[in-house]
Formats: structure tokens, C-alpha cells, sequence
């Protein structure tokens, strides 16, 4: 039987994703954070810090706001994670801003960019239907 990769604190962050983001839809009254979605966790491998990343949909002045509201909520949320999870030690939350979306995006200008004007037409297959009878 093979053993699998599959960690613990793996299993742990995917948990923890799963439950922030249903504390921060329900539990969370600060308008500040109602529009955050939770892209991912990555857990230390001793589980003591979370590193919850989140995206928005918002304005520069309104993302930082929504950060500010994040940090400031960031102890209840951890409490709350307290009476959710069983785990020896609660993991410290700390929310970034999740920027993969964002650089996929470059990437695709990028490569967009290389093939738009300068690559050549694809040959066009012949049309089967109007073939001469």
C-alpha cells in the first residue's frame, strides 16, 4: 500500500478555508468585510499560524478598508474557529490579499500580446458541406 502526501496541516487548512468563509458570510456584522471571498489557507506545518488568503471585488480606498475590518475581526474569527474545530492549538489568523487571480491575468495579456498581431493566420480546414456534387 502506497502512503499518501496528503498532510495533515493540508486537511487542516481546507477545513479552515471551509469554516471562514461561512463565519465571515454569517457571523461577521462589519460592513466592511461583507464582500471577501476566501481563496485559500496555507498552515504552517506545526498548525500554529493560518495565513487565510481573500480577494474583493473593490476600489483601492474600499480594499484597505476591508483589510482594516479583516484584522480588526481577525480575533473573533479565531475564537469562533475555536468552537468549530477540535485541534490542540488554535492556528493565529492572518489575512493577505490573494493576488494569483490577478497574475494570471497579466499572464494571459502577455501571452495574448505575443500572438495577437504578429502570429499568423491558422490555415483554414475546407468545408465539407459544400463540397461539389
Amino acid at each position: 500500500m502506497s502512503k499518501t502526501t496528503y498532510k495533515r496541516a493540508d486537511r487542516v487548512a481546507d477545513q479552515i478555508r471551509m469554516e471562514v468563509a461561512d463565519i465571515l458570510m454569517r457571523k461577521i456584522k462589519d460592513p466592511r468585510v461583507q464582500s471577501v471571498t476566501v481563496t485559500g489557507v496555507e498552515l504552517t506545518a506545526d498548525l500554529r499560524i493560518a495565513h487565510v488568503f481573500v480577494t474583493t471585488m473593490e476600489t483601492e480606498q474600499a480594499e484597505r478598508d476591508t483589510f482594516a475590518g479583516l484584522s480588526k475581526a481577525s480575533g473573533f474569527v479565531r475564537a469562533e474557529l475555536g468552537r468549530r474545530l477540535t485541534l490542540r492549538y488554535l492556528p493565529e489568523v492572518i489575512f493577505k490579499k490573494d493576488v494569483s487571480g490577478q497574475r494570471g491575468d497579466r499572464i494571459m495579456r502577455l501571452l495574448d500580446g505575443l500572438h495577437g498581431d504578429s502570429a499568423p493566420p491558422l490555415p483554414e480546414s475546407p468545408d465539407r458541406t459544400t463540397s461539389g456534387s
